[in-house]
């Protein structure tokens, strides 16, 4: 049988960015996947915060070169890439110069949330889908960490579904308790769309908010995770909706490693797999 396939899509990972406990779990699950014998591929944005030189980033050069849409705009993606010390595990990062190179991650040095983190989000989300296709890596299972990758499971079952490269593949997203109170701008709808997505699919994103991004992560993907004991009563209702969907896999839990391990294969049809 061939091994399963597991893209981990995050905005931090521990060693080169940690600003949640997202960073230790998204370091620890693709290890312990690995090590159970899953195929493993991460990416995540490069921030600015992330020092190439101390952590050895480079180009590469092959997957780099590709413009991506944000509403009316194309904005060139860089891809580095980069180890993990002490792992054989790869991340690649996404890369542009208006989006990424800032010395700070969501906020600006007052503490003011970036006006754009919108279409970072956006420009991430179709990106990711972009370069795995380029690597020509079909995953099983896209797990997708936190509101800033919430719009791929839409992705996934619009624009990509005929896709060989991702036809078959599942999507989780994991919700965490990652909240802010910025209210993006109108055009965030047009900023979204991509080939064969509707109004009706972003009408999720009419709030233009946290609570939009994260009901449109748990409308399209296949399974929801509770990653926090005590979500904002808003978002614990958002889940709720989906209550048929939804498992609880605590960041804190120290089973957390058999859960996930055991969704993946639950997720896959394993006979589909088979070489």
């Amino acid at each position: 049988m061939s091994k399963l396939r597991i893209l981990y899509l995050t905005s931090e990972i521990d060693p080169f960015l940690e600003l949640s406990k997202i960073a230790s779990l998204t370091r620890k699950l693709p290890q312990e996947m690995q090590e159970r014998g899953m195929e493993i591929r991460i990416l995540m944005p490069r921030f600015g915060t992330i020092n190439e030189r101390k952590n050895r980033l480079h180009e590469v050069v092959r997957l780099s070169g590709i413009n991506i849409s944000v509403g009316d705009e194309e904005k060139p993606l860089i891809i580095k890439v980069a180890s993990i010390p002490s792992a054989k595990l790869q991340v690649y990062f996404l890369d542009n110069e208006d989006y990424f190179q800032r010395k700070t991650v969501f906020t600006d040095k007052q503490g003011t949330f970036y006006d754009d983190n919108d279409e970072r989000a956006i420009f991430f989300c179709k990106g990711a889908l972009e370069t795995v296709k380029k690597l020509g890596w079909a995953p099983d299972v896209v797990h997708c960490t936190d509101w800033m990758t919430a719009l791929v499971p839409l992705y996934l079952k619009t624009t990509y579904k005929n896709d060989p490269i991702f036809k078959n593949t599942k999507a989780v997203f994991t919700v965490y308790n990652n909240v802010f109170d910025h209210k993006f701008s109108e055009d965030i709808i047009p900023k979204a769309k991509m080939i064969d997505i509707s109004d009706e699919n972003l009408a999720n994103l009419r709030s233009r908010d946290f609570s939009g991004l994260i009901k449109v992560g748990c409308e399209f993907a296949d399974v929801i995770v509770k990653a926090n004991d005590e979500l904002r009563e808003d978002i614990e209702s958002i889940m709720e909706e989906s209550s048929d969907k939804k498992i609880e896999a605590l960041v804190e839990d120290e089973n957390i490693t058999d859960t996930f391990f055991n969704l993946y294969n639950e997720l896959v049809d394993l006979e589909k797999v088979e070489e």
